[in-house]
């Protein structure tokens, strides 16, 4: 029974209410590997690269997604260890609510469900500027269709989910595998000139830097846009199977992941399409370097086909954006306190959060603002706003991961107990993309002032600063005001230290490290879950070893 006398400064940890909890753990391994893939491979990569070549050039875009990239890389093994230890809906929101602080928690969480849900309306714009490809008439109508598929598909079982962005995944790999073969054969004399390409592109006026440090600090938020939704893997960690022995495997592979779909394909892109190619990126439409390098290849059906599975990798971002975002709203709905009105935390009978699902979904409307504003011009507002948002994210996995290595070490558990641990990443790892980011962030905007001031512009990188800001105070004053009748006693001498809690504001709202509770949330092997494990050593050891060998490395 509880202490009547116990201080009042107890530590608030984040605890989802079980109780109220309904999803389900039916995402395979299968499916959260491509989920994995899902989230690096998109928009960003398939539209974003137009954008950050014609702005920055090649060896801007080359340096930069490499340098982000090896970034979101140490980040997903930070976010790994805690994800494998704390399998919980919400992820590193969560962790930063329960190893940072409350009130940052709370902000941050609020921020990645509205980035989410602005992302489902940049990819549904990033539809039309597709579209544009063959038509330019009343684009809007595929943003509707995508729109009202998207909600379907989410509103049913998480399997109708999951197996849909296993096949599109499957669809946008064997794309871009296709891709680098095709970009070398363009590169070494294969195309419609006969002519060997080279490098010839890295010394055209302007390349390989375009725009100065301004081109290359722009780069870096199309980047964080592309490489954005790998962190979402945290979240899949509550609705998988087995996530101890699953997300350990789905982050290793990570590395090789970026290395071949981004610096490959990148390093390509610049080689094959000048920065200046007509249409390239501006205002009124974007062109795919994908496209454009099938173009140089001599196939205009070929350049069609490639088109369709850029509209397809559309549908598959918008449908990875809105699973996320919909996920977020309910874990903020369960959590103890709640952090959203309850109402988002009730599912259906199949463990769907449909509430959250349609209040996420609602914020897809933006996308229509290509009514208004041109569709390029309003997809690189958007797309700004969702980079900066998705560094934001990598920062506070970076803090929360710091505050629980600490906390482990602090708290005398020895490192064999963890499920997962990145061993090379300590203990530098933290440090390095909280201090990394915070520069980023800074110096990306500097495009928007040097040498022109763009109110517009600058308002998409900065804007989510001074939001974050504003809802971490709220949240201050909402628990002030919520704990201001209770009693107040000082602790015994024997008690923990106090927090600071209970006297004045407490502005810090800081989780003590030594006090956060290290036990909460562990994940434990459900005899489905051993079943399982040892159905798949049975055969990896049995007749048939080394077909299933195969499988298990190709799926």
């Amino acid at each position: 029974m509880e202490d009547p006398h116990a201080p009042v400064a107890a530590l608030p940890t984040l605890a989802v209410n079980k109780k109220r909890a309904g999803l389900h753990r039916a995402l395979s391994v299968r499916q959260v590997s491509m989920i994995a893939i899902a989230g690096t491979i998109g928009t960003g990569l398939f539209l974003g690269t137009g954008r950050s070549l014609a702005q920055g050039g090649p060896a801007s875009m080359l340096i930069c997604y490499g340098l982000v990239g090896f970034i979101v890389y140490v980040t997903l093994l930070l976010l790994g260890e805690m994800a494998t230890q704390y399998p919980v809906a919400g992820s590193f929101n969560v962790y930063a609510t329960r190893f940072v602080s409350p009130a940052f928690g709370f902000a941050l969480s609020w921020n990645y469900w509205f980035n989410d849900a602005v992302s489902v309306a940049s990819d549904l714009t990033a539809a039309q500027l597709v579209l544009q490809y063959w038509t330019t008439g009343h684009t809007w109508i595929v943003s509707l269709v995508f729109w009202i598929f998207l909600v379907a598909i989410n509103a049913a079982h998480v399997r109708a989910y999951g197996e849909l962005e296993y096949w599109l995944s499957s669809l946008k790999v064997v794309t871009v595998v296709v891709f680098i073969i095709l970009g070398v054969l363009v590169n070494v004399g294969v195309n419609q000139q006969h002519e060997f390409i080279g490098t010839k592109n890295w010394r055209i006026p302007g390349a390989p830097f375009v725009g100065g440090f301004g081109g290359f600090a722009r780069v870096f938020v199309t980047a964080s846009f592309a490489y954005g939704g790998t962190e979402s893997l945290g979240i899949t960690a509550g609705e998988t199977k087995n996530p101890t022995k699953t997300m350990p495997k789905v982050v290793k592979f990570v590395f090789w992941r970026i290395l071949l779909f981004y610096v490959l394909s990148i390093l390509l892109m610049g080689l094959n399409v000048p920065w200046n190619y007509p249409g390239l990126s501006n205002k009124e439409t974007t062109t795919s370097p994908f496209t454009i390098v099938f173009q140089m290849a001599g196939s205009r059906v070929a350049a069609s086909f490639m088109n369709t599975v850029i509209l397809t990798s559309v549908l598959s971002a918008g449908n990875h954006a809105l699973f996320a975002g919909t996920r977020v709203l309910y874990s903020l709905a369960v959590n103890s306190p709640p952090q959203a009105p309850t109402l988002f935390g009730r599912t259906t009978n199949a463990g769907v959060p449909l509430p959250a699902l349609l209040a996420t979904s609602s914020v897809s409307v933006l996308c229509f603002g290509s009514s208004f504003v041109n569709n390029g011009e309003l997809w690189g507002w958007l797309q700004n706003i969702v980079g900066v948002s998705n560094q934001i994210a990598w920062l506070s996995i970076g803090l929360a991961s710091w505050r629980f290595r600490r906390a482990w070490i602090r708290q005398g558990r020895p490192l064999y107990e963890m499920k997962f641990v990145a061993g090379w990443t300590w203990p530098w790892g933290p440090p390095f993309v909280v201090s990394l980011l915070i520069i980023h962030i800074w110096l990306q905007g500097w495009s928007s002032v040097i040498p022109h001031f763009s109110l517009v512009y600058f308002v998409s990188f900065y804007v989510e600063i001074p939001v974050m800001v504003v809802m971490y105070f709220a949240w201050v004053v909402v628990k002030r005001q919520s704990s201001i009748s209770l009693p107040v006693s000082l602790p015994d001498e024997e008690d923990t230290p106090a927090t600071g809690a209970e006297h004045g504001w407490n502005i810090g709202d800081l989780v003590d490290i030594q006090a956060v509770d290290l036990t909460l949330d562990e994940y434990e092997e459900d005899p489905e879950d051993v079943a399982d494990d040892e159905a798949q050593r049975q055969k990896l050891e049995g007749r048939w070893r080394w077909f299933w060998r195969l499988y298990y490395a190709v799926v």
